[in-house]
């Protein structure tokens, strides 16, 4: 019976979608306002059907109905309540109910949002082609990825999922950000593919989006960070960025939507980077389906990589479909979206945006290639090839300090033109900063050019970012913070403080390993442990060995090594002893041998790396005050801020 609910949602769901598509075509055939109207009605059945399916398949999962496959095949009745929820996107169908919810919110909030401009060519045509999508994403839910098939047989217990996805409450959060970040983005590709149609290519339809898609850049930073914290806090190897190709794919439609947030702050001022902003927005929606395609389709190995499936070729040919009609409509409007305006002077505040534009592009296809480039090889060769961190290290460091460069000196300078003389005026305090932070960083014992530089330039960013609030302030007060401006400096504060973290962790850190029995101690970067026993016990069908290791001046931990029956190789459980000066990272290498109390301990000390996650609040706190509307309108928002 659950299952046919879930069917039956799913196939409302996907009349809804094509009903409200339909009835769009229609409107915009005929011009009449009842057919308008009506797609209200297709949305909400939409948006409804999709609801009863999620909750037949969280019914089934809480209830352990492993009459249904998809529970039985991702699901135990041991499994904790909490993550027998997050288990709906733990797997390929489910997932992919998720995307359908979160798709389905976004198309009825829009509906909503727009009612009294139903009739509004650009509001129909940015609507149909949101439903176009929902169309192809019900119906893989309907055919190739039905979460909903039932087996003859009940067996009396499931297999379960990874136990990687199953062990921190992060899992349960991480997948939903991300998802509200990547289906997000299709609002405001849907009034981009509405303006190039229409051939309203003005900057109306950028304002009409501009909350939309601050909520689904917000959403996907959120979800990157988060997705780093649990790999942090899981996968036992200290670190959090692997450039693993799922979280590469996460980042790709981050940097291009980080770009247009920028850029078309110049196209509301200037008049200036049409065809580049419309670029990114169909690039970013885009890359979004890339990554959905990657993870999806069997042809990367990861531990965040969903089963292989026969919806990798539906998925690329998604990807393809959005490239050509993107290319077509570009090249259809082209000579409409020649620019009025140039840039005067590369040291203007335009100049700055189209710097970090290209950063952020180059920095976006330094990815895309080491990403893509052995999938390349694979299947043109069938050779293996692996691109790994000295890669990526090697050839994003340069691109990264430059950002940071760029996004100190952008507040401080002028629309149009600045001259050398206000420039350094306007740059003395900031500088000041990033020299102290410098100073700082090499008292405290930092070393090499390259990190000492970037953490000297995040203080230049902090500065700058400071500067501009509290000149703001003495004119606005409070509200100064609230608002693009405003909130877009909250976030610089937040990206300063996310790379301290960065660097210093990735630079700095040391490690050891010792070979302890109870009692023993060892030291790493002044940090001394000590091990006092160890416990091997059953937990259910699973066994658990745990060694309780205090940290001087920190407590006791317990680092842990789980050997679960269903699963090949033990999975390690790292202990963190956290600060905001350092981390002391604990995982046991290797279940100790039988009848022994000696454990082999790595440890690895970590400078700065909770900056990385204070860094993150900071960000979605300042992409939530860049949503609320501050004092000043949005073309005065844009104003300069002068010394």
């Amino acid at each position: 019976m659950t299952a046919f609910l879930g069917t039956v949602g799913v196939g409302i769901g996907l009349v809804g979608a094509i009903g409200g598509a339909v009835t769009l075509v229609m409107a915009l055939s005929f011009r009449r306002r009842e057919h308008h109207l009506r797609v209200f009605w297709w949305v909400g059945a939409m948006t409804a059907g999709c609801v009863l399916a999620v909750l037949a398949m969280e019914i089934g999962l809480l209830r352990d109905d492993f009459s249904m496959q998809y529970v039985a095949a991702n699901s135990t009745r041991a499994t904790p309540w909490l993550y027998k929820v997050a288990t709906l996107w733990g797997a390929l169908e489910g997932s992919l109910l998720l995307w359908a919810l979160v798709l389905s919110g976004y198309v009825a909030a829009v509906t909503a949002s727009f009612r009294r401009r139903i009739e509004d060519r650009l509001v129909a045509w940015a609507l149909l082609t949101m439903l176009a999508v929902c169309v192809f994403f019900f119906g893989l839910l309907a055919g190739p990825a039905d979460p909903f098939g039932t087996l003859l047989v009940a067996p009396p217990d499931g297999d379960g999922l990874n136990p990687l996805l199953r062990n921190h409450p992060l899992m349960a959060i991480h997948p939903v950000m991300l998802y509200l970040g990547y289906v997000g983005f299709t609002v405001p590709f849907g009034f981009a593919v509405a303006a190039l149609i229409t051939g309203r290519l003005g900057e109306g339809w950028l304002v009409t989006t501009r909350v939309w898609t601050l909520i689904a850049w917000g959403s996907l930073t959120v979800g990157i960070l988060l997705g780093a914290w649990w790999s942090y806090e899981v996968l036992g190897w200290g670190g959090y960025w692997a450039w693993d190709p799922v979280e590469n794919a996460s980042l790709l439609p981050w940097l291009t939507g980080t770009a247009f947030l920028h850029s078309v702050i110049v196209q509301e001022r200037r008049g200036m980077l049409r065809v580049w902003n419309l670029s990114l927005l169909l690039a970013t929606f885009a890359l979004t389906i890339f990554g959905t395609f990657l993870t999806r389709s069997g042809v990367i190995d990861s531990v965040h990589e969903f089963s292989a499936s026969s919806l990798g070729p539906l998925l690329l040919g998604l990807f393809a479909a959005i490239l050509v009609l993107s290319v077509a409509l570009v090249g259809w409007r082209g000579d409409q979206l020649r620019s009025p305006g140039s840039i005067d002077s590369p040291v203007s505040r335009e100049g700055a945006f189209l710097a970090n534009n290209l950063l952020f592009t180059l920095f976006a296809f330094v990815i895309l290639l080491g990403t893509v480039f052995p999938l390349i090889v694979e299947a043109i060769n069938n050779d293996q090839l692996a691109v790994g961190r000295p890669y990526f290290d090697r050839m994003l460091l340069p691109l990264g300090v430059a950002l940071l460069l760029v996004m100190g000196v952008a507040p401080l300078l002028t629309w149009r033109s600045t001259s050398g003389q206000l420039l350094g005026t306007r740059a003395l305090g900031p500088a000041a900063l990033g020299a102290l932070t410098m100073a700082a960083a090499v008292w405290l014992g930092a070393e090499g050019l390259g990190p000492v530089l970037g953490i000297g330039l995040g203080g230049f960013v902090i500065g700058s970012a400071v500067r501009h609030l509290a000149l703001t302030a003495r004119r606005q007060g409070w509200r100064a913070a609230t608002g693009r401006s405003g909130g877009g400096m909250v976030a610089h504060i937040g990206v300063s403080l996310l790379a301290f973290g960065f660097i210093a962790s990735t630079s700095f850190s040391e490690e050891g390993e010792f070979q302890l029995r109870p009692g023993e101690v060892g030291s790493v970067a002044g940090h001394q442990i000590r091990f006092v026993q160890l416990t091997d016990e059953m937990d259910g069908p699973n066994r658990v060995v745990r060694a309780q290791i205090e940290v001087e001046g920190r407590g006791f931990y317990a680092p842990a090594i789980t050997q679960y029956p269903t699963f090949g190789r033990p999975i390690a459980t790292p202990s963190v002893a956290t600060s905001l000066v350092d981390d002391v990272y604990l995982s046991l290498v290797a279940i100790p041998e039988e009848n022994s109390d000696v454990v082999v301990v790595r440890v690895l000390v970590e400078p700065l790396v909770g900056w990385i996650w204070v860094g993150g609040f900071v960000i979605a706190a300042g992409t939530v005050l860049a949503i609320l509307p501050g004092r000043r309108n949005s073309h005065s928002e844009m104003e300069d801020i002068f010394a």
